[in-house]
């Protein structure tokens, strides 16, 4: 693999986020081996010269309605990150070129049934050739799926168990979802109307954890009182992604969390009349379905630059104690952060030894855990912390 043409391609280099990867790399890993691909050479072209990339830097003509295009580009290259979706409807041939030429891949797939077809049909694929498909590679999930990891891993060496009951608890967010959110959605309720029956692995939080099923788990589907947390909790729409994610990653690590393992998500909004309101507000709101942001446009420079979140989860030990552990970010969640996040995960994947990770289906927790962490917290604007 070492001696491959490439340690990174950028699929969808031309889309919204995939110039905000593109730009990134150029910014911040100018010795990195790694060329820009799409659909258009001259798209492409454009691009590269409108965000400021070194004109060096080598283009790849690949599209997803061609097969050979991608075999061809997955054969260059250690890894790839692709920004091109829904993926249930542009995503399947690079993962199966992928598979098929034991290359690395990300991407920012928050489509539950797709991710249940990538898990079916390449994990063996993956397995036999030595490919790390890891999935969810932006703000769904990695800053849920590595701080529910950070939170365990810290119960775990200080009282010798997992924390049983956590709560993902989003604390502060400024920001817009992206475009292709918006798109995946749309393109999953059309999908469950051709095929109903992948509605059950829509709702069902152990979907993805290859057969197991623990516990019954919160529904958080509306608003609530947490006295424990001295808050009104509202539905976080994140969370019907994120939490199959995380259960799938407990699953992966030997169930490291416990088999009893009980997790949620909520948007924490405040206490009193007003923490009430605006619970009730948030959990009526209706705007990523009826006004969504369209695939390839969104916020300005600035916007994505004054966003930011603030994510906490939070849980008590066998002996009483609570712990809490806080992810935060700099830049808005599905922009700034996101084109960050997914960058340094693949880096961080091809810098990890086949001993440690193997080739499969992974999500970041068990395929990266703190080595993506460290590279988080160091390149990407985010800080993991403990509270208490």
């Amino acid at each position: 693999m070492a001696d491959r043409e490439f340690d990174v391609v950028v699929y969808g280099s031309t889309g919204f986020t995939g110039r905000l990867v593109a730009e990134y790399i150029a910014a911040t890993h100018p010795d990195l081996r790694w060329a820009m691909a799409g659909r258009s050479e001259d798209k492409l072209k454009a691009v590269r010269d409108e965000m400021g990339v070194p004109e060096e830097t080598p283009l790849i003509v690949a599209d997803s309605s061609d097969p050979a295009s991608l075999k061809a580009m997955a054969e260059r290259t250690r890894g790839v990150v692709t920004t091109v979706g829904p993926y249930q409807k542009y995503g399947e041939p690079l993962v199966a070129a992928c598979a098929e030429a034991g290359t690395d891949y990300v991407d920012l797939c928050g489509e539950p049934a797709w991710m249940r077809d990538v898990i079916d049909t390449y994990s063996d694929k993956a397995t036999a050739s030595g490919a790390r498909l890891v999935l969810s590679c932006g703000f769904d999930s990695i800053p849920f799926d590595l701080g529910v990891f950070a939170l365990e891993e810290a119960a775990i060496a200080k009282t010798g168990k997992p924390i049983a009951r956590v709560k993902g608890r989003v604390r502060a967010m400024k920001g817009t979802f992206s475009g292709g959110t918006a798109a995946s959605f749309f393109e999953t309720m059309a999908r469950v109307k051709r095929e109903p029956h992948i509605f059950e692995w829509l709702i069902d939080p152990f979907s993805l954890s290859g057969g197991f099923k623990g516990p019954e788990q919160p529904a958080g589907d509306k608003p609530i009182f947490e006295d424990d947390l001295n808050s009104w909790s509202a539905p976080f729409i994140m969370a019907a992604i994120n939490t199959k994610n995380i259960h799938r990653s407990n699953a992966l690590l030997g169930h490291r969390y416990g088999t009893d393992f009980v997790y949620d998500e909520m948007f924490l909004t405040g206490p009193g009349e007003q923490g009430e309101q605006m619970a009730t507000m948030v959990a009526k709101d209706r705007s990523m379905q009826d006004n969504p942001p369209k695939p390839g446009e969104g916020p300005s420079k600035q916007e994505r630059e004054t966003g930011f979140y603030e994510v906490m989860f939070t849980g008590v030990t066998d002996g009483g104690e609570r712990m809490t552990s806080v992810v935060k970010g700099d830049r808005d969640p599905g922009y700034g952060s996101t084109s960050k996040m997914i960058t340094e995960s693949l880096l961080a994947l091809i810098e990890t030894p086949r001993e440690d990770t193997p080739g499969g289906v992974w999500t970041t927790a068990p395929a990266l855990g703190q080595r993506l962490i460290d590279r988080l917290e160091k390149h990407a604007g985010l800080t993991f912390s403990m509270e208490g």
